[in-house]
């Protein structure tokens, strides 16, 4: 987007919103965010695209509006890619004030279920992955072909900082199409949500494309991962890079995490990635967890205790499938209260279609 030209004296309300966005498009990335390579610029260029998709809005609408203040975008789930949201969100602001709470008790805000609940239903973290690990085993997901795209269609809530504060938005469904052809691709597949479809592009800096890997997990890599667990984690843990802003454990866990909301996982992969989760340290069970559309199940969970949020991994208490994940804040902070909703999801459909934009035959 390129800002209005003018003499000084001809300079109106939306010149100064076009400079402010031209301005925000060359701000480098905030300091503090603890995503993997590349997804600095892919959340930027999303919450860009947003500024560009107001800015046209604004340009089209009556007068009587232009004269109004503009409004400022919400920080997006990013369409590809960060492990959970409160890495973006919690990053740029947490680290502020997570010298107040980091390392206290987690809060339990949304497990769903009393303290003597939980210390009567915990069991050995190791134990209950496992089981899961070997329901994941059984499963006769796949194989993707590389022209199809992986299809999930979840129900999201996340939170906003725009205004300093976390303001936790209403559900919205969400759906996205990951293409899983090899290679560098431009072109990765598209996001639809808000009643509005966005394609997902390459990372910025991949002039060529963006290749298969753990920033883009096709069926393809992810079939080809070490499925010795302590392998697995070994490799995982390496390709997560280390960071001052984040316990690299936790990046390593939400890593995982993202792995298993947002792709269809090789069943051999999938009972490794959970032997390998339960390898983390300080990754617990949480009985009683809920997903974001409230469906109550058994829970895996860690918390960060540098900036102070817990992410909860839910799954269905009869086939152990994967449901949905909750992150909330741990303690009080300066952006919200113990037990604020960072993000929320709850999975509704996963499969696997010949053409993006496409939904699946129910």
């Amino acid at each position: 987007m390129t800002a209005t030209t003018g003499t000084d004296d001809g300079r109106d309300g939306r010149d100064g919103e076009d400079d402010r966005a031209e301005l925000a498009r060359l701000l480098p990335p905030a300091v503090g965010f603890a995503l993997p390579p590349g997804r600095h610029e892919h959340h930027r260029e999303r919450l860009m695209n947003q500024i560009d998709h107001d800015h046209d809005t604004a340009a089209s609408a009556p007068a009587s509006a232009k004269d109004r203040a503009p409004a400022r975008p919400r920080l997006l789930r990013p369409s590809f890619l960060a492990p959970v949201t409160a890495l973006a969100l919690a990053g740029a602001l947490v680290a502020g004030y997570s010298a107040q709470g980091g390392g206290q008790a987690p809060a339990q805000a949304g497990t769903g279920a009393s303290a003597s609940e939980r210390a009567g239903n915990a069991q050995p973290v190791a134990l209950v992955l496992n089981r899961i690990s070997d329901a994941a085993a059984k499963s006769d997901a796949g194989p993707v072909r590389d022209d199809q795209f992986v299809y999930v269609r979840s129900q999201v809530q996340d939170g906003d900082l725009t205004g300093g504060t976390l303001v936790t938005g209403p559900l919205a469904e969400r759906e996205i199409w990951y293409a899983q052809k090899p290679g560098p691709q431009k072109k990765l597949g598209q996001i639809r949500q808000d009643g509005e479809t966005f394609p997902i592009n390459a990372e910025l800096g991949d002039t060529d494309g963006t290749r298969e890997g753990v920033n883009r997990p096709t069926y393809r890599w992810l079939a080809a991962l070490p499925t010795d667990p302590q392998r697995l984690l070994d490799h995982l843990t390496e390709l997560t890079p280390e960071s001052d802003t984040q316990e690299h454990a936790q990046a390593v866990f939400d890593q995982i995490g993202h792995l298993i909301r947002e792709t269809v996982l090789p069943p051999e992969t999938a009972a490794a990635l959970y032997k390998a989760a339960a390898l983390i340290p300080g990754v617990t069970e949480a009985p009683g967890a809920v997903d974001a559309v409230g469906r109550k199940g058994i829970g895996i969970a860690r918390v960060d205790a540098r900036y102070s949020w817990r992410s909860e991994w839910v799954f269905d208490p009869e086939t152990l499938a994967y449901l949905g994940s909750r992150t909330f804040l741990t303690t009080d902070t300066e952006i919200g209260g113990k037990g604020a909703l960072l993000s929320a999801d709850a999975v509704v459909k996963r499969d696997v279609v010949d053409e993006a934009g496409v939904r699946p035959q129910d």
